[in-house]
């Protein structure tokens, strides 16, 4: 292990500290590893680094060869949004699901379990759990990955699924603070506005993370939105008002704050990246999500020279920049001193997953229908994925169902003309028609106006939200598109 500090001055290493960078491939570059001698302290893994839980158990111990102490962190939030499984879609529901059975005890299990998995590769800091309340049925960015809509539920999931993680000596990290649910645009392309007044903030937003800071999150990552009830002018993550007087203050939260991605372009496209990472550290961010994107040294680099630029001329006090870095090493020893946690080795449930997403599952039937016996024709409509999800993860119940049933036969389709082509496709066979947030999209609904008419006996699958009143002779809601989603969902079509 090297931990040499020579030729690297204090203030480089501070700066070095508060960053938390991707990279690309699925070893460990030599840029990385060097930087590491240097002061880095944390790193990101997303989905181009994994292969399988093997591969990424030897990316980390070649990375802790380096630096034994390393935060490693990712952004495994199961359900819809997975990395470790990137390929294959996630053997854990994700959160909506979780809201849906409304079990905390099984929320806690799920969350213990999957705090397991990343332990065992390796991994110790988890951008997760989402404590957003899905206060606005058309958000984007948020819909599944969310508990629900109401808040208490969404406040007691969210405390069991931190206590439930950390129990496995993996950081959970709750996001988007001060709260990314009540949204019409995604961050990851603009500035979202919450223009809420401080009661129904105080009330409904802010309720989810005080019981993530009650059940004790090492971490809270900032949201990329503007809350003009808290600041008029600058989004929560490079607002001092929100992140040190409210969060800090008010809240009395005393663990790491780290950003959300600052490639999306709320912050990139509006402050520019190296001048937006210097007025987090400022605001009060501990550290700096980046990599999603922009996974070279030079972009360390970058944002290096420009922290410490920012210390030399004054912009950034040298307090603020050694106080952070210390909160990462704070939470890196935390980690450290948990590696050996007995919650690794007891009670182990590897089927957990699966037993969560067929209690989420919704089954609604309208009228009389003959049952799913043989040979049908999946429809999935695919509505554009958004950049926290995703386009390279499979979803849907076709896989499973040419398992279940076979002869069965599948097809993708999008577009106006969705439900035409569909229909043709079926060619008079049954049609189990899969959509994703229905009400989101008028094209699916119009797809669907197109299969119920020529065929009444379709049956309809809702991996999204489930707003959309159910129709379809058999309707399924799964509360999300992970891989076990789709197995019950599959399940429950054959069941009737």
């Amino acid at each position: 292990m090297t931990t040499s500090t020579t030729g690297t001055d204090t203030l480089t290493r501070d700066a070095l500290a508060v960053l938390q960078p991707g990279f690309a491939g699925t070893t460990a570059p030599d840029w990385v590893r060097r930087r590491l001698s240097e002061g880095l302290a944390s790193v990101a893994l997303f989905g181009r680094n994994v292969a399988t839980a093997e591969q990424v158990t030897a990316l980390t111990a070649q990375l802790r060869a380096e630096r034994d102490d390393l935060l490693v962190a990712i952004d495994e939030e199961s359900g819809d949004v997975t990395r470790l499984e990137v390929r294959t879609g996630s053997s854990f529901p994700g959160n909506h699901a979780l809201g849906a059975v409304d079990d905390t005890a099984l929320t806690r299990g799920v969350a213990r379990e999957l705090g397991r998995r990343l332990a065992e590769c390796g991994v110790n800091f988890n951008w997760a759990p989402s404590a957003d309340v899905n206060a606005n049925p058309d958000n984007p960015v948020i819909g599944v990955r969310s508990f629900g809509r109401d808040t208490g539920l969404v406040a007691r999931h969210t405390a069991a699924y931190v206590e439930g993680l950390q129990s496995t000596g993996v950081a959970a990290c709750t996001k988007h603070f001060p709260g990314h649910g009540d949204t019409s645009v995604d961050s990851h392309h603009a500035v979202p506005h919450i223009d809420l007044d401080a009661t129904t903030l105080n009330e409904r937003e802010l309720q989810p993370f005080r019981a993530a800071i009650a059940a004790g999150t090492r971490a809270v990552m900032s949201a990329h939105i503007r809350v003009p009830v808290l600041d008029p002018d600058r989004p929560a993550t490079l607002s001092r008002r929100i992140l040190t007087g409210l969060l800090r203050g008010e809240l009395g939260y005393q663990g790491l704050i780290v950003t959300d991605g600052m490639e999306m372009r709320a912050i990139s496209g509006t402050y520019g990246l190296e001048h937006g990472v210097v007025l987090a550290i400022a605001a009060g961010a501990d550290a700096i999500c980046v990599g999603g994107g922009l996974c070279d040294e030079d972009t360390v680099q970058g944002l290096t020279d420009a922290l410490v630029a920012a210390v030399r001329s004054g912009e950034l006090p040298e307090e603020r920049l050694a106080d952070a870095a210390a909160r990462v090493r704070a939470l890196a020893d935390w980690t450290a001193g948990m590696r050996r946690s007995p919650a690794l080795e007891s009670d182990r449930e590897p089927e957990i997953g699966l037993t969560a997403a067929r209690r989420a599952v919704t089954v609604t039937r309208t009228g009389p229908a003959a049952p799913v016996t043989g040979p049908v024709y999946v429809a999935t409509f695919h509505p554009a994925a958004n950049i926290a999800v995703g386009d390279e993860t499979p979803w849907g119940v076709g896989a499973e169902l040419e398992r279940l049933l076979p002869g069965t036969t599948t097809g993708s389709f999008t577009g106006p003309d969705a439900g035409a082509r569909a229909l043709e496709a079926a060619a008079g066979r049954r049609v189990v028609a899969v959509v994703r947030d229905e009400h989101r999209h008028p094209w699916m609904r119009t797809a669907l106006d197109t299969l119920l008419a020529a065929g009444p006996d379709t049956v309809v699958v809702e991996m999204g939200v489930p707003q959309s009143a159910p129709r379809g002779v058999l309707h399924v809601a799964t509360h999300g598109a992970a891989r076990v989603c789709g197995t019950a969902a599959a399940e429950a079509v054959v069941a009737g």
